[in-house]
């Protein structure tokens, strides 16, 4: 039996699959642990396997396999991974960020690799790519990408039919790059100033423009000038994100998933894609920014994805 672990900056996911093709059963959700010592989301994934199990009449001593899918950066202690988390551990950038901890990391893999045979922990936006690839909207695709734009922005790379992993598995952290110059409201919880996370990521919304993103996109599909000023300066950031993906790696699609995006899906989607057409053709001339195929459930499939 497998546990599937989807690990964001807001909530935690634990779900239980027999295999690689079977259903996910048992799905619980509930907000990541930041408090306490910096063991505290392993603890917390370790009690919701056991709730699930306990739910879903499953022995828990016959979870052998567990796929976690994280946001990141990661950092390996000992060849084990830990998370440098900006919007879980509150350490990194210091108490303007507002979270409740001082953690440098988060330990995860080492309390669970101390219970279960098999641990495999990889970068969310990595994992949602290996599902998109497998059942979503990048099947039959050797150059591509997922972009999830949620609480944070991650994005999972491959090129030649190849995930991209890099020396530690955080290839792919474009969400903490530059594309503007003068972002001094814009403070990442990786202490970046003005990188694309701090500019558009959900949970920068509310600190440099005093709506949520769910307010503030509702308005702008209502009309209201102002809100559709600054979705559309968002949209510029985002999609020179995806844009520089596409040229520097020869992309031929991209699958965009994300709370952010997947709930207002239909009024992003153009403006983003208007920021890839028409410019440098010869590498941009039918790509495609497209919703992912694994919808909103492409972290619970992220983590099976994982366990292949």
């Amino acid at each position: 039996m497998r546990a599937c672990v989807d690990i964001g900056g807001t909530k935690v996911a634990v779900s239980l699959s027999a295999s690689s093709d079977a259903p996910l059963i048992g799905r619980r959700s509930e907000p990541t642990a930041k408090t306490g010592d910096n063991d505290a989301v392993a603890v917390q994934i370790l009690r919701m396997i056991d709730e699930v199990c306990a739910e879903q009449g499953v022995d828990a001593a016959s979870i052998d396999r567990v796929g976690v899918s994280s946001t990141g950066p990661f950092e390996l202690h000992d060849g084990m991974v830990e998370l440098a988390t900006p919007n879980i551990c509150g350490g990194i950038a210091g108490p303007a960020r507002g979270l409740p901890n001082q953690w440098m990391t988060a330990i995860i893999e080492a309390p669970l690799a101390r219970r279960f045979g098999q641990v495999r922990v990889e970068n969310d936006a990595v994992a949602g790519l290996e599902a998109e690839r497998h059942w979503g909207a990048l099947k039959g695709f050797d150059h591509c990408a997922y972009a999830t734009w949620s609480t944070g922005v991650g994005v999972g790379l491959c090129v030649d039919g190849r995930a991209l992993r890099g020396k530690n598995g955080n290839a792919g952290h474009a969400g903490h790059s530059f594309v503007v110059d003068d972002a001094s409201d814009a403070l990442c919880g990786c202490g970046n100033l003005g990188d694309v996370e701090a500019l558009v990521a959900g949970n920068s919304m509310s600190r440099r423009f005093g709506q949520s993103a769910p307010d503030l996109f509702s308005a702008a599909s209502a009309g209201d000038a102002k809100a559709l000023d600054i979705v559309d300066g968002l949209c510029r950031v985002m999609g020179r994100m995806l844009y520089n993906m596409i040229i520097t790696l020869d992309l031929q699609r991209i699958s965009l998933g994300g709370s952010v995006f997947w709930h207002h899906r239909d009024f992003l989607l153009p403006k983003l894609q208007a920021q890839i057409d028409g410019k440098l053709m010869p590498l941009t001339r039918g790509v495609l920014l497209v919703p992912a195929g694994l919808g909103d459930k492409v972290g619970d499939y992220a983590a099976l994805a994982l366990l292949d």
